[in-house]
């Protein structure tokens, strides 16, 4: 609706849909309760809660997929809805091109009998003549270049297979290329509901889609665990939490922030009601059977008062400080491995010695080996030639994508104590199996749930946990934050930036990557592995910027077989270009950073703290003189690190 106002023109938004009061319970099990949510057209909404939260279900609900218990949903009659789900239904034996173009739509019609007739062969030039003027009128001559552009940019090009023959991943980028297209007829008038667009997806596609939707005039409905994709695609945040929601009109971080006050509030108001609790308690045990008028009313609110305690969460956050299985010198050697499938060359002549604390990054296009590599580590497939050595310290913790194994239908908690009872922590003591099973989001009713009853989401959480929980020293970690809420994976990332012992990740989460790994390997491939010494962002950057060939030391060089050489290794040769002296500075710096950065973290701290005026000043003079010494020994390890390789 349009409103003149002087000389300026004011265009109201049109409000999508909206929940009123709806609530959804499976069983005993109650998701959510008379939560409210209204969409207005251009809202990027991203939907954030625990895994079992009912993400999922509110999403088809409001596309009319699934009915609410109470409440209403309303959606503009002149608005389409468009889900991709985690699962889409499609016809096996028909082609992808025949699955997209499953769409009720003029554009899709009027390209269909266009291609049906080019097909069969016709002469009829009277119907051709209408066909054509079908496509003009509905500008549909670019839908098939549009569509294939969408195809190609999400790596699916053999366009006449079976649908039934692709693999899950590229199921998923299929029924991603259909609502891509679908959103894209609609013109705009479309809520697209999105749950975890990014799963299967390399970077490079991850990114493509951030500046498609970013370009594109869609309101979207999202729920996601990329972070990064989340802040550049997303500008408000509703997060289910405790059956209610909250909305939140800004980025990841604002949400993280105002969570923060909203729980400190309400810690507060507990620990009052509970203080008043106590009080009325003892009043009640001191008073006479027979009440008053007056003091039946007191105890009336008591009662109230006592409901509202009950129902009140206290917020408990359990210390993770791991006490690893001691690790010894000789941790995993890769001498000169080689793979291939076929024409696929995987590796070609890899050679590396793992180092005790590393944690390396794998990354690299799907399809290039990233999981195969893993698994060749992990000894569970064999090269074609080189050799494998593990250490006999090493105990690997292996998370892969193929998900949690079960014989008997236990409960949770009954899965979790034939693990162990309890887990070890740094400081000796120790937490129960409960404990650590609420540390990653379980909470009583859920421990106590049978794991075929269990949601998918909740399943991948169980099988991490499981694997943490019997304390290995070399964790290997195959996409672990596919399928995994926002809340488990900060919880994940604070037990791994503790936790002493080597990790290796594949993963396409640049947030996660980037605050995990110190360096990468990174698959180009045709067998090459680049070992770059940074993270995700800066390995981006430098290859954007053309800067590989000075910044990446090349550990896996092939050359002719007459000339391979055991002293051409690059793991030999670069030991040479440093002197002992600078060996030693070098491995010092790397422990000296580290130690600055955390004290001038605990000073920060005291700065905000009420602490005088005397030592406010001598934490201030502190953190100048640590910038300044971080700035000093952050160049001298850049040049160490670059005549290093």
């Amino acid at each position: 609706m349009a409103f003149l106002a002087g000389a300026v023109l004011i265009f109201a938004a049109m409000h999508y849909a909206s929940i009123e009061n709806i609530s959804k319970s499976f069983g005993i099990r109650s998701l959510f309760r008379n939560i409210t949510l209204n969409i207005e057209e251009g809202d990027k909404i991203a939907l954030v809660a625990r895994n079992g939260s009912g993400k999922s279900t509110l999403m088809k609900i409001i596309a009319g997929m699934e009915t609410a218990d109470t409440g209403t949903v309303w959606v503009h009659k002149e608005i389409r809805t468009v889900m991709l789900q985690q699962e889409q239904a499609f016809h096996p034996e028909k082609s992808i091109w025949d699955n997209v173009l499953a769409m009720d739509h003029p554009v899709v019609h009027a390209v269909k009998a266009y291609e049906k007739y080019i097909e069969s062969g016709s002469e009829d030039h009277e119907l051709l003549g209408e066909l054509m003027a079908r496509m003009d009128d509905l500008n549909a001559w670019s839908f098939e270049s549009d569509m294939k552009q969408i195809l190609g940019r999400l790596n699916l090009h053999h366009l006449n297979e079976k649908v039934g023959n692709l693999s899950g991943g590229q199921k998923k980028r299929v029924a991603l290329a259909q609502a891509l297209i679908e959103t894209q007829l609609h013109e705009g008038k479309c809520l697209l509901i999105m749950d975890e667009p990014t799963n299967h997806l390399d970077v490079g596609m991850i990114e493509w889609l951030e500046d498609y939707l970013g370009s594109q005039k869609v309101t979207l409905l999202l729920v996601t665990h990329d972070r990064y994709f989340l802040d550049a695609v997303c500008n408000e945040i509703v997060e289910i939490d405790d059956e209610k929601v909250y909305v939140y009109k800004g980025n990841y971080d604002y949400f993280l922030e105002q969570k923060s006050l909203r729980l400190e509030v309400q810690q507060s108001e507990l620990q009052k009601d509970k203080n008043i609790f106590r009080k009325e308690l003892e009043w009640m045990r001191k008073q006479p059977k027979a009440r008053t008028t007056k003091s039946k009313s007191r105890q009336d609110a008591f009662s109230d008062l006592e409901e509202k305690v009950k129902q009140q969460k206290e917020v408990s956050e359990v210390s993770l400080q791991v006490k690893m299985t001691r690790l010894g010198g000789k941790i995993l050697e890769m001498k000169k491995v080689n793979k291939s499938y076929g024409d696929l060359v995987i590796m070609k002549g890899f050679d590396y010695t793992f180092k005790r604390g590393e944690r390396i990054g794998v990354v690299g296009k799907n399809g290039v080996g990233k999981s195969t590599f893993l698994k060749i580590a992990l000894q569970l497939e064999e090269p074609d030639s080189g050799k494998i050595n593990h250490g006999d310290t090493v105990v690997f913790g292996n998370f892969n994508q193929e998900g949690l194994h079960y014989k008997e239908d236990k409960r949770a908690i009954e899965y979790v104590k034939s693990l162990a009872e309890f887990f070890p922590l740094a400081d000796g003591s120790k937490i129960s199996a409960s404990q650590f099973m609420e540390k990653f989001g379980f909470n009583g009713e859920q421990q106590y749930t049978p794991l075929s009853k269990l949601s998918g989401g909740e399943k991948r959480r169980l099988h991490l946990l499981s694997i943490l929980f019997l304390n290995p020293n070399f964790l290997v970690l195959d996409e672990p934050t596919n399928d995994l809420d926002l809340q488990t994976l900060r919880t994940l990332e604070e037990f791994l930036l503790e936790y002493p012992g080597c990790i290796l990740i594949v993963s396409h989460d640049r947030y996660f990557m980037d605050r995990m790994v110190d360096h990468l390997f990174a698959f180009e491939g045709d067998g090459v592995i680049r070992d770059y010494p940074g993270n995700y962002s800066q390995y981006r950057e430098a290859l954007s910027k053309g800067l590989l060939e000075n910044q990446v030391q090349q550990i896996m060089k092939p050359e002719p077989e007459e000339k391979l050489k055991p002293e051409a290794q690059p793991s030999k040769s670069t030991e040479k270009k440093l002197t002992f002296k600078e060996k030693f500075e070098l491995e010092n710096l790397e422990k000296e950073m580290p130690a600055l950065q955390n004290e001038k973290v605990e000073l920060e701290k005291q700065l905000s703290e009420n602490i005088g005026f005397e030592a406010l000043q001598k934490a201030a003079a502190r953190i100048s003189e640590i910038i300044q010494l971080l700035d000093e020994k952050e160049m001298r390890w850049l040049e160490l690190s670059e005549k290093q390789g």
